[in-house]
């Protein structure tokens, strides 16, 4: 059982200028979509585990090799996240079922070296429906400049009966970051950052 996929499509960014200011270094965002064939389309299963078993890995291997050509390698992607959306006959559970797996997720982990969770979305929407992908610091979630959204969409996907299944990445933080981490917060708000239990 593989998963049937009838296209791929990268997204790539690059910002030159934000803000009216020059960037440093340009800055760039980039995802891969799988769309792929619901096989629990039009219909209520039960059971979405064998599914999910084999099309994790096969997903998972394949947009994180891809990824990493984008990126110039693991090292490069500092922020990341994921995203699934489900066409019209399908369920947010099934777009869940293929995201939502360490069969899925624990190829691009390990491959740009992570320490943070992935964030994510999971949706439903017609062909051409926004496909939103949130980023973060993939070992610093309090890191506010890389709290960042990849915004595309694919003008025949995903149809009723497909999912696009999407890996995003981005090789900085926004250029010109300036309102602060979550950590300056929580020291404003009095709280003892040297002992996580208090916070």
């Amino acid at each position: 059982m593989t998963p049937e996929i009838r296209k791929i499509v990268t997204y790539d960014e690059e910002v030159l200028i934000e803000g009216f200011k020059a960037a440093e270094t340009p800055w760039r965002m980039f995802a891969v979509a799988a769309v792929v064939r619901n096989p629990w389309a039009g219909r209520y299963v039960e059971d979405l585990t064998p599914e999910i078993r084999a099309y994790g890995p096969v997903l998972g291997e394949m947009m994180t090799e891809r990824m990493l050509r984008l990126a110039g390698g693991g090292d490069a992607i500092e922020a990341y996240g994921k995203a699934a959306v489900v066409g019209l006959d399908g369920e947010v559970e099934h777009a869940s079922g293929l995201i939502h797996t360490l069969r899925f997720g624990n190829f691009y982990r390990q491959a740009v070296g992570a320490k943070s969770y992935l964030a994510f979305t999971n949706t439903r929407g017609p062909a051409n429906a926004p496909i939103m992908v949130p980023l973060m610091d993939k070992n610093d979630a309090g890191r506010r400049s890389h709290y960042l959204t990849i915004q595309f969409a694919i003008p025949d996907a995903p149809r009723a009966n497909e999912i696009v299944v999407v890996l995003g990445g981005a090789t900085s933080g926004r250029p010109h970051h300036r309102i602060g981490d979550r950590y300056q917060d929580l020291k404003d708000l009095g709280h003892d950052l040297d002992n996580p239990a208090a916070v």
